[in-house]
């Protein structure tokens, strides 16, 4: 087996990083491996195969009393969590979310509806998914891509492999989407506004959410949860584009967002800034990199269970819109 074979395969379980001094801990053993004529994959293929094995041999899950995904890229990965995933989680993830889910610590949302489960007597089952994936449609998840995939392109059959509203419904009575920070890079208006159009400007915006509220208005058996927008860290974000981006979120959370209908909000912009223009630093992986913190993400992640929970079985009217209890 070459070095090349060796990195490929490292490479394909997330597990080999240029200049990482722990990759050690998995050449070293390969190597040697590669000295007794012994392939690398008689020791992982058996070992994620037994994994599985007793994944499947779980008792059956009883009917939901209700199915809810999140639809996230990176920061809404770390509020799932409660934290950054961990290098583990990531070699895993590359196999299955759910081997993921069993040889690494248990996804603190999830942990917070189980107990709610065992104390209630309910079972609310929520899972997470990639959305939009990186391949095919590109990794995008601003207003324009979801005009894009839910309104442009409705219908019953998956946009370049992506679900559709008309998709999502069928198996799905809450639906709580996001979009991740360079949301928040808003450009200036242009001469005209164009719902087509992906620049990312305040009148491009407003278009797009438009018409994505009258197409949510039409699934009224679904509610829907939407975060006010990630943001960004100081070092990252000009400062017009930030006064750029709290202007268009105060308008998605004073005049966008309707009362009594199927739509609610959770202001994850109000949490992260705090009544200021960025991510404070407090709260942020580094002072340059606007993904949350451990601190954060896990207070995060039980402000957004309290906000869910209070929608499904008090309309949102038990909580803020941060999901702080009145």
């Amino acid at each position: 087996m070459t070095h090349l074979r060796i990195k490929t395969i490292l490479y394909n379980f997330g597990l080999y990083k240029k200049r990482l001094t722990t990759i050690k801990h998995y050449i070293r053993p390969v190597l040697y491996i590669n000295k007794t004529k012994m392939k690398l994959e008689k020791i992982i293929f058996p070992i994620i195969f037994i994994i599985t094995l007793c994944s499947s041999c779980s008792a059956p899950e009883s009917p939901a009393d209700l199915n809810i995904i999140f639809l996230h890229h990176s920061t809404g990965e770390f509020i799932w969590n409660g934290k950054p995933p961990s290098l583990i989680r990531k070699a895993a993830g590359k196999v299955s979310d759910n081997l993921a889910d069993k040889i690494s610590r248990k996804p603190y949302l999830l942990k917070l509806f189980e107990e709610h489960n065992d104390i209630s007597g309910k079972n609310y089952l929520i899972e997470e998914r990639d959305f939009p994936k990186a391949k095919p449609y590109g990794w995008n998840n601003f207003p324009f891509d979801y005009y894009n995939i839910w309104v442009k392109n409705a219908g019953e059959e998956p946009y370049k492999e992506e679900p559709t509203l008309e998709i999502l419904t069928k198996d799905f009575k809450v639906i709580i989407f996001k979009h991740c920070y360079p949301v928040s890079n808003i450009k200036p208006d242009q001469d005209s506004a164009s719902i087509d159009s992906y620049l990312h400007t305040i009148s491009n915006y407003k278009l797009q959410y438009l018409t994505l509220r009258d197409k949510l208005h039409s699934f009224s058996e679904t509610k829907f949860i939407l975060f006010t927008g990630a943001v960004q860290v100081r070092a990252n974000l000009p400062e017009d584009e930030a006064k750029r981006a709290k202007k268009f979120f105060d308008w998605v959370r004073d005049e966008w967002d309707l009362p009594e209908d199927n739509i609610f909000l959770w202001d994850l912009y109000q949490l992260e800034t705090e009544g200021g223009l960025y991510l404070k630093d407090e709260y942020a992986l580094s002072p340059r990199d606007s993904h949350p913190n451990k601190t954060f993400a896990m207070k995060a992640s039980e402000l957004l269970f309290q906000r869910i929970i209070d929608v499904i079985e008090n309309e949102g009217k038990e909580t803020d819109l941060t999901g702080t209890q009145d």
